[in-house]
């Protein structure tokens, strides 16, 4: 699996260092690799590269393998030269994003940052503890220094996007580059299953849904008469998406929101607050602060009616008997998705899922999120699970009934049967070629200096220009 890896580690080198909250913190580390950079001598924090507008200190390079270590990432094979590189290319990519007025929002670095130092107070117990672990003298310290840094991955992220987009691959391409792969290195593809589900949504009595947007609509007034729509929604709003940010969203056309929200939202001058409306997610209520061209910058909120007991129990009850049904061989289970499931997204095609991260059918087993896992790594073809109560954040409580299609076992790739994953890697490694090149050309033109013993480095690209 030669090739494959190499696209891997490629692809990996264009990922951001500084992305604290990925996974869970883990004090203890590993030790820093310092070879074969000062090996034996005391090293002196200062300047060692410059890329363009971007200065790199040499702790740089030791906070960089702080937050791999506490990403669970192994470092014992990373060398501070591989590091600095990796630092040097994400500084190209922000300084020409500057260079080409590449914009990003404030609002939306101190978003993130708020959300990563929410998590780090989370995981470490105290703001103290948080500012003691990144070697800082105080939270003002840490912020400013965490701001700067998502800042400058931001710009070089903009960067990188800039430069792949519009590249796309052509089935004759896909072809070319499976053939290239030796017989001996092809992936090998983890079982794969495919799965149908049969949705039983509980009925919301006509008294609940009265009471959300009575409630939706006291708020509204509240914000006409003074009252921030920001705080209410972080105190009110039942999306987990945006609530730490105030109900915003940033959308347009062709945004993935669902078509009654949308229609809302775009038929609203700046300004204006919607009257609540429902979506399959619950009741809304969407305040437009601003229209730039073609985009909406909005804030909402979402109330989920509450289900009652006697509306959870009839469903239940309707899922039991749709399970029955279909064990007894009175209805197979596409049918009874077709006519009897909630889910109108999988309903047509008898209750099958899509993937959505591949857009097939094919889920991997060893991918699968933790909760799909438990529910269907047991089952056989085309036996059914029990009756599963779910309880999603923004859609609500719901029950459904899975079923396995089709097991495809573990296999070597092969292009017909994989063609969509196959199809991904020769994008993949199309984009990190134009990256590469796109790199190579950049380093020609921008003001580049290494200093010290860094000089002696081996680097994946001609930083020394030589």
């Amino acid at each position: 699996m030669r090739t494959i890896n190499k696209i891997t580690i490629l692809f990996t080198l264009f990922v951001a260092v500084f992305q604290v909250g990925a996974q869970e913190i883990i004090p203890e580390k590993e030790p820093v690799k310092k070879e074969p950079v000062q090996q034996g001598r005391k090293r002196i924090d200062g300047i060692i590269a410059t890329v363009g507008d971007y200065n790199i200190l040499d702790s740089d390079i030791d906070k960089s393998f702080l937050e791999m270590a506490s990403q669970g990432v192994s470092i014992k094979d990373f060398t501070r030269c591989q590091m600095l590189g990796k630092l040097m290319e994400e500084k190209l990519f922000a300084h020409q994003a500057t260079q080409d007025s590449v914009v990003v929002k404030d609002e939306e670095i101190k978003e993130k940052m708020n959300g990563q130092m929410e998590y780090m107070v989370e995981q470490l117990r105290s703001m103290e503890a948080v500012v003691k672990y990144f070697h800082k003298k105080d939270e003002d310290d840490l912020r400013s220094e965490l701001y700067d840094v998502l800042k400058t991955q931001k710009l070089a992220s903009e960067m990188q996007n800039k430069i792949v987009d519009g590249i796309q691959i052509t089935p004759e391409e896909t072809k070319n580059f499976f053939k290239k792969i030796p017989e001996a290195d092809k992936p090998t593809i983890g079982t794969e299953l495919e799965i149908a589900q049969i949705v039983i949504t509980p009925k919301v009595t006509q008294v609940e849904k009265d009471a959300v947007i009575n409630k939706l609509k006291e708020i509204k007034q509240e914000v006409l008469n003074g009252a921030s729509f920001t705080t209410k929604a972080v105190l009110y709003t039942q999306d987990p998406g945006s609530r730490s940010s105030g109900g915003f969203y940033k959308i347009n056309k062709k945004t993935p929101f669902v078509k009654e929200f949308k229609d809302v939202a775009f038929s609203l001058q700046e300004g204006e607050i919607s009257e609540p409306f429902e979506t399959e997610f619950g009741f809304h209520i969407i305040y437009l602060e601003k229209i730039k061209g073609l985009d909406l910058e909005l804030r909402h909120i979402l109330m989920i009616p509450k289900v009652t007991d006697e509306a959870l129990k009839e469903a239940k009850e309707k899922a039991q008997l749709i399970k029955k049904r279909i064990e007894d061989k009175e209805i197979t289970f596409a049918e009874a998705a077709r006519t009897m499931s909630d889910e109108k997204e999988t309903r047509q095609n008898g209750g099958q899922l899509i993937n959505p991260k591949t857009q097939d059918t094919h889920f991997e087993l060893t991918k699968m999120d933790a909760e799909m896992y438990s529910e269907v790594s047991g089952l056989k073809d085309g036996q059914i699970s029990n009756v599963i109560l779910t309880d999603d954040p923004r859609a609500g409580k719901k029950y459904k009934i899975l079923t396995v299609t089709n097991r495809i076992d573990e296999h070597v790739a092969d292009f017909s049967k994989d063609y969509t994953k196959i199809r991904e890697l020769a994008l993949k490694e199309k984009q990190i070629n134009a990256i590469a090149k796109w790199t190579e050309e950049k380093i020609k033109e921008t003001y580049i200096k290494i200093n010290g013993e860094y000089q002696k480095c081996d680097f994946l690209y001609n930083w020394l220009k030589k």
